[in-house]
């Protein structure tokens, strides 16, 4: 088990985690927030990057301070993954295979492996500096998955990915992630909607939120709204509109109420229970 303990990060006078606390166990996480809210602030005290987490956060009763091996056990995939462009894939993944400390023997079967799992293994003899942004974006995530690591990190894994490695990403995490603590941290709501079984919303250097996926929606219960544009007279300007889509040819505009509206409410998502935090409903 992961757990935060009274985790406090200023920047000056700025306070940008406030004494946050929660527990984590093996699964999946999302870590949601906009963008300043501190989840990449959050995710380097996990790393050790900054020394707040040395003795707020303790792994399986052990304060990171105190636990020698901790980054031997941990995969991160920081939000700009930093490469020596000169180097080969093979090269740039022995490396930091070398530094997690797994032994070279392991690390050439977890070199292939991690490769294989973001359909990179035929780049393996490729210089960095040839790769595409998206090519690197999945060489990231491929070296956190070196030594088969207990905690995974993973700071805005799927930006710069196309649909399809968005899929495989989610695909990755739904297969691997079992017996591991993984935190995916984004601004993008339905990244983790159908991976996490929990979700941490920061708000104010603080969780606003640290519940299930049904708690989240459970805060829009009764307050989200679809209605075809034709109707849009009777909201204007009294609402929240955050959505306007096609359907069957039709226009339709989603909103958030507090207030009842003659209108039927409808089923609320994560992305709806996530807005009504950040929005006050």
């Amino acid at each position: 088990m992961l757990e935060i303990k009274g985790l406090n990060k200023n920047f000056g006078r700025k306070v940008v985690l406030d004494h946050l606390t929660s527990a984590l166990e093996s699964g999946v996480y999302g870590l949601l927030g906009p963008n300043g809210s501190g989840k990449t602030t959050l995710l380097r005290c996990l790393t050790l990057t900054y020394t707040e987490g040395r003795n707020s956060i303790f792994y399986e009763g052990i304060s990171l301070g105190k636990m020698k091996n901790y980054l031997d056990r941990l995969g991160y995939l920081p939000q700009t993954f930093g490469l020596f462009k000169d180097l080969k894939v093979r090269e740039m993944m022995q490396m930091l295979a070398n530094l997690r400390g797994v032994g070279r023997q392991q690390a050439r079967g977890d070199i292939e492996k991690c490769l294989e799992l973001v359909n990179l293994t035929d780049k393996i003899e490729s210089r960095i500096s040839t790769l595409s942004g998206g090519m690197i974006r999945r060489l990231g995530i491929a070296q956190a998955f070196l030594g088969d690591p207990d905690v995974m990190l993973f700071d805005e894994p799927t930006a710069g990915l196309d649909p399809i490695e968005r899929l495989r990403f989610k695909s990755i995490i739904s297969e691997t992630a079992n017996d591991k603590t993984v935190i995916i941290s984004t601004h993008i709501v339905e990244d983790v909607e159908a991976l996490c079984k929990k979700i941490l919303i920061l708000k104010d250097g603080k969780f606003a939120v640290d519940g299930s996926t049904e708690e989240v929606k459970q805060l829009a219960a009764n307050k989200v709204y679809d209605i075809p544009d034709t109707d849009i007279a009777q909201i204007r300007g009294k609402h929240f509109v955050y959505k306007k889509y096609e359907l069957s040819d039709q226009i339709r505009l989603r909103f958030i109420s507090a207030e009842k509206q003659d209108f039927a409410a409808v089923t609320p998502t994560i992305e709806d229970g996530y807005l009504c935090i950040m929005e006050n409903y």
